[in-house]
């Protein structure tokens, strides 16, 4: 939770000074070399087979698509909006899971669901619009819902791996999977990559926001070797907490009441879902 909610606050920052795609590629990049470090060190071993090689490479298109459409979102949208938005992911997820793993909510946690959703609704809207008869989405959430549902299929994805080949394996595999989306995107799209123009400060914080990510991705994979997604994702999704207490500190944004009262209202949910 802490990690995602430092991650995601730098990528909002930095997303509009280099782009969201420059800024998720290096970012993987860097966590991708922090991984292999990890793995070095802890002499992880285990047989790999073709099923996990292959979840393993959908898993990686599908959270590279999710973060894609996360950053461009950030990128024309409210930081605060589209963080408090995206924890849809974390009911996509429990559907998931509820519909094709056989893990079950409680009472509890189902009303904890509806408080996302009810949330997640409010924080969205752009209310002075229908105020006008305009229903219109806020900028940025379109992009941040459809990202929240890859993240939904991958969080399900990845603890089906994790439970074969264990969390460091799955984080490990998974990055290299991006890395090389990323790349053969880059080509398809032709988006450059080159930071040689952005500022020496900004290239130590996208690899330090790496680091952080995949430290965070790791630690969710661990979870999951112990634990249901149905469960562990909706803790982790509680990161809008760090994300919009940094961009109130740092970045001033303000939001209307109504907003405010429904990312107060999804986090909320997050946090009942948990019991």
């Amino acid at each position: 939770m802490l990690g995602w909610g430092i991650y995601d606050f730098l990528g909002g920052v930095y997303a509009k000074q280099i782009g969201p795609f420059k800024s998720f590629f290096w970012s993987q990049l860097a966590g991708l070399a922090f991984i292999i470090v990890l793995a070095l060190v802890s002499a992880a071993r285990g047989s790999v087979s073709i099923l996990a090689i292959t979840l393993s490479a959908a898993a990686a298109v599908i959270y590279s698509a999710g973060y894609l459409l996360f950053f461009k979102g950030f990128e024309i949208g409210n930081v605060s909006i589209v963080a408090a938005t995206m924890n849809l992911w974390a009911v996509f997820t429990m559907l998931f899971a509820f519909l094709f793993m056989g893990q079950r909510l409680s009472p509890l946690q189902t009303a904890g669901v509806l408080m996302i959703i009810s949330g997640a609704a409010l924080a969205s809207l752009n209310w002075q619009d229908i105020r006008q008869q305009k229903f219109t989405l806020s900028a940025g959430v379109k992009e941040a819902v459809a990202g929240a549902f890859f993240f939904g299929v991958f969080w399900n994805i990845s603890e089906i791996i994790s439970e074969q080949i264990g969390w460091l394996s799955t984080t490990l595999f998974v990055k290299f999977g991006i890395l090389l989306f990323l790349l053969v995107f880059s080509f398809l799209v032709k988006r450059g990559l080159n930071l040689s123009k952005a500022a020496p400060q900004t290239k130590y914080v996208v690899a330090l926001m790496g680091v952080i990510e995949a430290g965070a991705v790791a630690l969710v994979n661990y979870g999951l070797t112990i634990g249901d997604a149905i469960l562990i994702t909706p803790i982790a999704s509680a990161l809008s907490i760090v994300t919009i207490a940094l961009v109130m500190i740092f970045l001033k944004e303000r939001v209307t009441r109504l907003q405010g009262l429904g990312m107060a209202l999804a986090v909320l949910g997050i946090v009942v879902t948990a019991f």
